[in-house]
């Protein structure tokens, strides 16, 4: 089962606790193979990211542009999304030198056009722009793609 994520980055220290434990709950309903698929930025892509390796699924890793790890990721992040980055069998790099939006929306694409399932990290508010949490849900529903909504009660954002 190849499984996508798309989520909220400003998670609270306790909602990325509960968000991980429910991801963790999700995966062992899933039978077979995982392969999950990810972005991995901060929050929600990395703790899925987490929960697919811990659940002994594969990983593989949708970056938006080339320089998205030198002008994105932040200095709090780096460790995680490197150990991240070195585990993923397989990692695509959209073809888009520098990490704007339309190398997100080109990053969510790819994403929806290689999963079964969705796995999305939302508090059910609306899309703030496009290639953002809401907007790739709705995508995800366009396109036929299950979508499993993941909020914790009492989950919230920074």
């Amino acid at each position: 089962m190849r499984i996508g994520v798309t989520g909220h980055m400003n998670l609270t220290g306790p909602t990325a606790l509960l968000v991980s434990e429910a991801l963790q709950r999700h995966l062992t309903t899933i039978g077979g193979d995982i392969v999950g698929v990810s972005c991995i930025a901060r929050g929600a892509d990395s703790l899925f990211a987490e929960a697919v390796i811990e659940a002994g699924g594969t990983l593989e890793v949708v970056l938006p542009s080339r320089d998205y790890r030198d002008t994105k990721v932040r200095p709090d992040h780096a460790d995680q999304f490197d150990r991240l980055l070195g585990k993923a069998v397989v990692v695509h790099t959209m073809d888009h030198d520098h990490a704007d939006r339309e190398a997100y929306v080109a990053a969510n694409d790819a994403l929806l056009g290689a999963v079964d399932q969705l796995v999305a990290v939302w508090d059910g508010e609306p899309a703030a722009g496009r290639g953002g949490t809401a907007d790739v849900v709705a995508e995800a529903h366009a396109r036929g793609i299950p979508v499993t909504v993941i909020w914790p009660e009492g989950a919230t954002r920074e």
